[in-house]
């Protein structure tokens, strides 16, 4: 005979541990709420621990510090011109008006600090209302040991995003690894961060130097437990407790057997259906068999999020530009067998390289955005045939800059060459035989892409024509355009990339509140979502990176302050202090 469940009682369950859940807690705990968070993995931190951590967010507070004061036209009018018939005015404004209060409480009131990324420019500089730079914010790095006891508790960094364990945070840091061996200041740099990190191995087992994803998860999760949050990993929700019409709680799995959790509210961030095989084979194109496709989030993202909001009522939005939030990704063959995931973020835009199909032709712009190669990837290559590309550069790219996951020098390529992770020839011909390539396709593409290149000029595709772009290239390259240079120093590489993503868009209809719609557009009573299980605001478009963590913090947050009765945003403190514990009373 099983034993009772046991009864546990709060005022906010949260389902999911990643940016949205996180900050949902963080939120409504500060705002005087009892919360339980409840973790289906192990470890707490879902996608956003492998991430790179940046958020969008325009207006923010650290931007207008360095003097960056835009009005809410601005990015209004660049999301209206972007998103056309998939702009959702109510989200899309109640997002703009509430980031930078947002930003501001983690700031004053919690352990999250922010690093901005001023510099980084929207996405589409074509676009009316693009903006040059003031948008991104990146939790600050942080020091684990802060973290106390619930370290172990927390996922580490992707495996295949950082070297021997230790996470790269882009910007100066990225800069100083790619610049070692041609700047004596960039190499004394990582001279010293890859020391301090061999020190934290021998001492503590793992990387202590917390930044992106990794950072902003632990920084969250000590905010939550200083509040007196509840975080409980391997506690999957089974279903939802629903009492004439409202959700009132959930029924979890423990490892100490079943535990119904009752709550006046209930905040779904699960992290979408990036694993959910069902829903992506409904839902994904050119995914049959629910596999095809390299999703990057762990596998506890299967769609329980999704499943449990539809059976309270909730409606699954798929009339959306896309469903998945694409990213250009290689699988890594790893020496104990297993297989890894690389996502292509940082080499494609740079000098000397270019994406090319089996028949040897460029489809895209490779410096654009990750979302647009994988999205002009699709759509180009035949039904009959499986959708991959190929990133190909010569041998000086690649010791300048690497390729995937096969580092710059002075690390070896030998490794990458036998594991087949990477394709080496003496001539392109011989390259496009390894690959599958047409050899004549492929050596008519980069003579005529070489021709052009010489003096930095891409007419087929514009490389380096957008802001974005040259942001994604060389600032050192001693050309005409940051983003192009020609391939003709053999031998040359190739690295076979297939659809990926970061996770999904297609998730539960919410309102500007983040409350979760029914059939007829009324709110479920009692349950909200926030991160990928709310159906993306912006329609399934990707205007610029960041767009997947900056709506999960703000809707978390938003979350968090309707749940607990709160009207007004606060005004912003004069003074730069936190007080995280003293303020207790709902506001």
């Amino acid at each position: 005979m099983s034993a009772a469940p046991v009864e546990t009682e709060c005022d906010v369950l949260v389902i999911g541990s990643g940016a949205a859940g996180l900050a949902a807690a963080v939120t409504a705990a500060w705002h005087g709420q009892k919360v339980v968070l409840v973790e289906k993995d192990d470890v707490f931190g879902g996608a956003t621990a492998w991430s790179g951590g940046w958020a969008w967010v325009p207006r923010n507070p650290l931007a207008r510090r360095a003097g960056i004061d835009e009005d809410i036209t601005q990015p209004l009018t660049y999301l209206r011109h972007e998103l056309g018939a998939f702009y959702d005015a109510e989200r899309v404004e109640a997002f703009l008006h509430a980031c930078p209060h947002m930003v501001a409480f983690f700031e004053q009131h919690t352990a999250l600090q922010f690093v901005d990324g001023n510099g980084i420019p929207d996405m589409h500089g074509d676009t009316p209302g693009a903006a040059q730079g003031g948008h991104q914010v990146i939790a600050a790095p942080y020091d684990a040991r802060e973290v106390g006891a619930l370290l172990p508790r927390l996922r580490k960094t992707l495996r295949e995003t950082s070297f021997m364990g230790m996470p790269i945070m882009a910007g100066p840091d990225l800069a100083a690894f790619l610049n070692m061996t041609r700047s004596p200041k960039a190499l004394l740099h990582v001279c010293k961060r890859f020391g301090r990190h061999l020190y934290h191995l021998a001492r503590y087992g793992r990387a202590m130097h917390l930044v992106n994803g990794v950072a902003l998860v632990a920084r969250l999760a000590k905010s939550a437990q200083d509040l007196g949050v509840r975080l409980q990993a391997s506690s999957p929700a089974r279903h939802l407790l629903i009492e004439q019409g409202r959700v009132c709680g959930a029924s979890v799995t423990t490892p100490n057997g079943e535990q119904r959790i009752r709550a006046r509210a209930v905040v779904l961030a699960a992290g979408g259906f990036p694993h959910d095989t069902a829903r992506r084979q409904q839902l994904f194109p050119r995914d049959n068999s629910g596999h095809d496709n390299l999703a990057l989030p762990p596998k506890g993202c299967s769609g329980d999020g999704l499943r449990l909001g539809e059976s309270a009522g909730g409606i699954v939005a798929t009339d959306l530009k896309s469903p998945v939030a694409w990213a250009p990704v290689s699988q890594v063959p790893h020496s104990d067998g297993s297989l890894g995931h690389f996502p292509h973020i940082i080499e494609r835009g740079k000098p000397g390289i270019i994406g090319v199909l089996a028949n040897g032709k460029r489809f895209v712009n490779e410096a654009h955005g990750y979302y647009d190669y994988v999205s002009a990837m699709v759509a180009a290559v035949p039904e009959d045939q499986e959708v991959c590309s190929w990133l190909l550069c010569d041998h000086r790219f690649i010791r300048r800059y690497g390729l995937g996951h096969a580092r710059p020098a002075p690390l070896p390529l030998g490794p990458h060459v036998r594991s087949g992770y990477l394709k080496r020839a003496a001539t392109l011909e011989l390259l496009a035989q390894a690959c599958g390539i047409d050899p004549a396709g492929l050596r008519a593409t980069v003579d005529a892409f070489n021709l052009h290149a010489r003096t930095g000029q891409d007419p087929a595709f514009g490389r380096g024509s957008t802001p974005f772009n040259r942001k994604q290239g060389d600032p050192q390259h001693n050309g005409a355009n940051p983003c192009v240079a020609p391939i003709e120093h053999g031998p040359f590489y190739a690295v076979k990339v297939k659809p990926g993503c970061f996770g999904t868009f297609a998730g539960l209809r919410t309102d500007g509140s983040a409350r979760v719609l029914d059939a007829n557009g009324k709110p479920v009573e009692g349950l909200y979502a926030a991160g990928t299980d709310m159906a993306s605001i912006f329609g399934g478009w990707y205007p610029s990176g960041g767009i997947n963590l900056g709506p999960a913090l703000t809707f978390g947050y938003v979350a968090g302050r309707h749940i607990a009765g709160a009207t007004a945003y606060e005004q912003p403190a004069a003074a730069n202090g936190s007080d995280m514990l003293g303020k207790g009373a709902a506001r």
